[in-house]
């Protein structure tokens, strides 16, 4: 394809994205299916294109107004995904020279908001929380996410799957925390391997195989995934249960449960129980109450967490939309607490880093819940022979102990943020 119609495609493309109207990645892949004579190198140039633009946002847009033309192909030209002599062809000489101007522009020359490119409201509730990291958190949300795998271990064994992959060119290293992860660089195309469409391998960032790992399934158990998703934990806990025992994977979307069927048949699990559910309070929750021994609650949450993978949503959340989540969580944790029998275990979870959505919600479950025993997360990993387990844990603050909660950070941790609160009902 020519540079200038790649460029025009990109341009096309963001208009689109830069509504935020629609998830990034739905769009993207709506484009691609409306433009099907795009080949599979354009439409990596087009995607990582957009991602860039949408990490970038706030430096982008402040140097693109020293440009002229459409707002979107200044926007496209700061961002563009491929070889800088591609783009040359597809420029006239001021655009060449303006984009020349932009590369000389230093970090040192920039406002914070430029450097940072977080919305104000995020970056200050950040700042607040972190202090003095706040930078290195903020810039390691720029950086795109390695490729985590999960061995699926009913399969295969970590080490003979890392050899199959360094066979087919792929290098991996083995996670530093789970038993079951393997971690890649770039973006390979793991559907066409017979690892992936033989169920030995799922795509899993490494902070949501430790939510799984600390549920702790146990054999023959009954357990419930109470908001299953497109069921990647829902995975881990059943191989982690040995096939056996029965395993609910319930959430509000059957559509996204929709998407756990083709995963569970390639994972050789039968213990596992998809069911759509209207609210957390539907009769089959009402069913199964205090008849359950371990209870995964990976709430709905802004996913702040996940801004290496999902940049648009720190533009697309807000501080209404999180206040909102925090309604949500508060009323999905409560039902989900319901289903414990006495001894279970209790987890809460999100891929979020406000307090708000996390600690904030953790802390008014334990007061309206004393029934509900905390858990020291730090002691919980080290029991699962979790190595560094306190470094992955929330230090002490006020009257909370140090190790109560999961934290994890991508610049600490090379993960996702993650946090998690463990009880045992009593």
């Amino acid at each position: 394809m020519h540079p200038k119609a790649l460029l025009d495609h990109c341009a096309a493309l963001l208009a689109q994205v830069l509504r935020f109207d629609h998830p990034a990645d739905a769009i993207v892949s709506r484009y691609f299916r409306e433009n099907r004579q795009l080949g599979q190198r354009e439409r990596g140039t087009l995607a990582e294109t957009v991602f860039a633009v949408l990490r970038y946002k706030a430096r982008f847009e402040m140097l693109a107004r020293s440009g002229s033309g459409p707002k979107e192909r200044r926007l496209a030209i700061l961002g563009f995904a491929a070889d800088r002599d591609l783009l040359a062809g597809a420029l006239s000489a001021q655009e060449k020279d303006w984009l020349k101007a932009c590369d000389a522009v230093q970090d040192s020359e920039l406002l914070p908001v430029h450097r940072h490119n977080l919305p104000q409201w995020l970056a200050t509730e950040l700042e607040a929380q972190l202090g003095e990291r706040f930078m290195a958190v903020a810039e390691s949300f720029l950086q795109p996410a390695p490729l985590d795998l999960r061995v699926n271990t009913l399969k295969a064994k970590r080490a003979d799957v890392q050899k199959a992959l360094n066979a087919e060119g792929l290098a991996s290293q083995p996670t530093p925390w789970t038993p079951w992860g393997l971690r890649l660089q770039g973006k390979p195309a793991l559907t066409r391997l017979e690892l992936f469409k033989q169920g030995a391998i799922e795509i899993q960032d490494e902070g949501s195989q430790l939510l799984a790992l600390l549920l702790d399934a146990r054999r023959g158990e009954m357990v419930v995934d109470f908001c299953a998703g497109a069921g990647g934990k829902t995975l881990a806990i059943g191989a982690s249960m040995r096939n056996t025992g029965r395993l609910y994977a319930f959430d509000v979307s059957a559509h996204r449960l929709e998407n756990l069927k083709p995963r569970l048949a390639r994972s050789g699990l039968s213990n596992v129980h998809p069911a759509a559910i209207a609210h957390e309070r539907d009769e089959r929750i009402k069913r199964l109450a205090g008849k359950i021994d371990r209870v995964l609650v990976d709430a709905p949450c802004s996913g702040l967490g996940t801004l290496r993978r999902n940049p648009a949503l720190k533009w697309r959340q807000d501080p209404d939309t999180v206040r909102e989540f925090a309604l949500k969580q508060t009323a999905i944790l409560a039902s989900a607490a319901r289903l414990l029998k006495p001894g279970g275990r209790l987890v809460y979870a999100t891929c979020s880093v406000l307090p708000m959505e996390n600690e904030v919600i953790a802390d008014a479950f334990g007061v309206a819940n004393p029934a509900f025993r905390p858990l020291n997360v730090a002691e919980l990993l080290t029991q699962l022979k979790v190595p560094d387990a306190a470094t992955l844990c929330s230090p002490a603050s006020g009257a909370v102990e140090a190790g109560r909660y999961l934290r994890m950070w991508p610049d600490l941790h090379g993960t996702d943020g993650f946090f998690a609160a463990v009880w045992q009902k009593t």
